[in-house]
């Protein structure tokens, strides 16, 4: 509890807490989605750590990057993995309340710069998990695909109504 909860504890007691917003995606999926995530972030640690062995400067500076994407990974989908850290929680809470393209797009951004500063298999490889994390999340982001039932009632809609236009302006000609 912070100093600020112990001297309003009626105000934390009454500030509720924000709700993920799921977006329509299953707990299957988004478990999913963390469990990608964390082992994205596993490889980019493991690839980072072997691209900075070499003396290349732009080979480090991946490296270090893919190391960076792996900590940033970790601190967002699993924070129990950075329990010596303080602001662990708060920084996965934050993650937590971010939409689902927004996520999406800072994970393909964050899995593709080292692969621009440095195109070799080590980076491509070891960002390769953290991009699909990102694609994931993107493709929660579209939703739900719609039954055929649904699209079955607007396309029978949509070809009254030309009908209805069709009959229309041939009745305005006569």
């Amino acid at each position: 509890m912070s100093s600020q909860d112990e001297q309003f504890p009626a105000a934390a007691a009454a500030a509720p807490e924000p709700a993920a917003t799921d977006e329509g995606m299953t707990w299957w999926y988004r478990w999913l989605c963390r469990i990608a995530g964390v082992i994205g972030g596993m490889s980019c640690a493991f690839a980072g750590l072997w691209n900075c062995v070499t003396i290349n400067p732009l080979n480090i500076a991946a490296g270090v990057w893919m190391m960076l994407n792996a900590f940033v990974l970790f601190l967002c989908e699993a924070p129990f993995c950075c329990q010596f850290i303080e602001f662990a929680n708060a920084v996965s809470a934050r993650a937590d309340r971010l939409r689902a393209w927004q996520k999406a797009a800072f994970y393909c951004g964050m899995a593709v710069f080292p692969v621009m500063l440095s195109l070799t298999l080590t980076t491509l490889f070891g960002n390769a998990i953290a991009f699909a994390t990102g694609v994931l999340y993107g493709l929660s982001a579209l939703g739900k695909k719609g039954d055929a039932i649904s699209y079955a009632r607007i396309h029978q809609q949509q070809k009254q109504m030309d009908e209805e236009k069709l009959t229309g302006t041939l009745e305005g000609q006569a």
